[in-house]
């Protein structure tokens, strides 16, 4: 398969939430018979034999392109293969389900604009070189378009699912008390600096800042630290955090002190103190409320998308059925078939 295809059509939905399909696995003991031409019908959709066979070949192609053998079929490698393709369709489909019950759904207009921005990611917009790579291994272009609507159903599913998640203040201050040595601030000082490369232009810049040049003007036409230069240089050192000998030139100067050159493996510094040393502190909990909430969200965002798939597959589980030889292993002794 052309390279971008086979980057572009991994088993569906696999790799979008790989890490949540392994906590949950369905079950399939519904008395529904599978339609001819299927391999299995979850709720009221069945996943035809032709989807199947296409997604074995787009995986044997994969093995192909990386110059591995693929199993053969009987092996237990073969009958593993075949169970992660079923599985990734079987979740599909529960998916496809539940994100119509939530209202969900992928418009032609914006399956249309995926797909413009994947042939232009891929084959540069050329649609003839696009055509070729689906002819090249017999891929059509619903199927990119059925991985393509996959996808976008996914994400918008995703979005729902953490879209409900939100830390409480109660949270934070919890996190606040048990945390407070994360939030300790050590000694602090004002300054401002203006960091060049080579030291003849250090020199040159501490010479005319001691006949009156504008220090701010001067770091933001020469400076390389562009985090500090479009405030004139400024920033707040912390004791500690900085390189070893310009933390030693700002907490051992007097306010208004000016260094010369001051080489740290950054370069070349010249440092202006603005202001005492402050003591040790500690960020308040309203200083730190956002850092915190972003600490606290990803973690309940998992555990809410995990939930949610446990939830579907316990909604589906009674209600799948397989066609002989494409029921999992572990749930063969209970399928029916059609």
């Amino acid at each position: 398969m052309h390279s971008s295809l086979r980057k572009f059509l991994p088993l569906l939905l696999l790799a979008l939430v790989a890490v949540l399909l392994a906590a949950a696995c369905g079950s399939g003991n519904s008395a529904k018979d599978v339609p001819a031409g299927s391999i299995a019908i979850v709720g009221d959709q069945a996943i035809s034999k032709s989807t199947f066979d296409q997604l074995l070949k787009q995986t044997k192609a994969n093995y192909e392109a990386q110059k591995q053998t693929f199993p053969s079929v009987g092996t237990p490698e073969y009958e593993s293969v075949k169970t992660t393709i079923v599985k990734g369709l079987v979740q599909q489909a529960e998916w496809e389900q539940e994100g119509a019950a939530m209202g969900l759904k992928v418009s032609d207009a914006e399956l249309e604009k995926r797909l413009v921005e994947f042939k232009q990611q891929y084959f540069q917009g050329d649609e003839a070189k696009y055509k070729a790579a689906l002819a090249q291994k017999g891929v059509t272009d619903q199927d990119v378009r059925d991985e393509i609507s996959a996808r976008i159903l996914s994400e918008k599913i995703y979005k729902a699912v953490i879209g409900k998640v939100k830390v409480t203040d109660a949270e934070i201050k919890a996190y606040y008390e048990k945390n407070k040595a994360q939030f300790a601030q050590p000694e602090s000082r004002e300054v401002r600096h203006i960091l060049v490369k080579k030291k003849a232009l250090a020199d040159k810049i501490y010479n005319q800042l001691k006949s009156g040049a504008d220090f701010a003007k001067l770091a933001e036409k020469y400076s390389i630290d562009t985090g500090t230069k479009v405030n004139g240089g400024k920033y707040t050192a912390y004791k500690g955090k900085s390189v070893a000998p310009f933390d030693k030139f700002v907490f051992s100067a007097k306010t208004g002190d000016l260094s010369k050159p001051v080489h740290t493996t950054f370069g070349w510094h010249v440092i202006e103190v603005l202001g005492d040393i402050k003591p040790p502190s500690t960020i308040p909990l309203a200083d730190a409320k956002a850092q915190i909430r972003a600490t606290l969200l990803p973690p309940k965002q998992k555990t809410a998308l995990k939930k949610w798939v446990a939830d579907v597959k316990e909604k589906y589980k009674d209600e799948i059925s397989y066609a002989p030889g494409y029921a999992p292993a572990q749930q063969a002794a209970g399928t029916t078939t059609g």
